[in-house]
Parts: structure tokens; C-alpha cells; sequence
């Protein structure tokens, strides 16, 4: 019920069923491993590399764990993946902004508050 990874497969699931993209035109993989420590995989670095080897030239990327865009994420997606797909041969990795301070989610945090 709280498994982080499932939760993730099932939101990206909901997500690409709601915009009509297929399975295999989208990737999950996990960001922000922290030292020698497990995470969990695939990791976004070795999917960065398999896009690229792949012949890829543009990723979208979002983070649905994220509610807010923070620093952590941002610098990661754009500065760290970004440099390392164009070194791969890549040209370009967008960011999705979070959802932030959007009136919809705030008002669906409103009403999950008060239920």
C-alpha cells in the first residue's frame, strides 16, 4: 500500500493513460541516490546513458514525487542530466514544472484537508 516504487509505476501508469501515451514511449527511473547506499532502480543516470546510446536527442522529464519544484530536482534534471545526455550525444532535457502554488492543486489540498 505505501510501496514508494509501486506508487510511482502506478502514477506514471495514470498520468500517460490520462495524456495517451503509450507505454513504450516513456521511462521510469529514479533520481537523488545519496552515496554508496541502495535506491531504488533504474537509476536516472544509467537511463540518461541508454536514452542517449539509444539515438535520442530530446527528453521530457518530470518528477510527479515532487509537489514543488526545489533545488535538489531542478539542478539535478537540468544542469547534471542535461550535461551528461549532451556529452552523450543528446541535445536537449526539458524539465515539467511541479505542481507548485497551482490553483487546482491547491484547492484539492484544501478539500483532502477538510474530508
Amino acid at each position: 500500500k505505501f510501496c514508494y516504487s509501486a506508487q510511482c509505476h502506478d502514477t506514471a501508469r495514470l498520468i500517460s493513460e490520462k495524456l495517451n501515451i503509450p507505454k513504450e514511449k516513456y521511462t521510469i527511473c529514479f533520481q537523488s541516490r545519496l552515496g554508496n547506499d541502495p535506491w531504488v532502480k533504474p537509476y536516472t543516470t544509467e537511463v540518461v546513458a541508454e536514452l542517449a546510446k539509444q539515438g535520442k536527442k530530446r527528453m521530457l522529464v518530470f518528477c510527479p514525487a515532487f509537489v514543488a519544484d526545489c533545488l535538489e530536482t531542478v539542478y539535478e534534471v537540468t544542469v547534471e542530466y542535461g550535461e551528461e545526455f549532451k556529452a552523450l550525444g543528446g541535445e536537449k532535457i526539458q524539465l515539467v514544472e511541479s505542481l507548485n502554488d497551482s490553483p487546482k492543486f491547491i484547492d484539492a489540498l484544501r478539500e483532502m484537508a477538510v474530508a
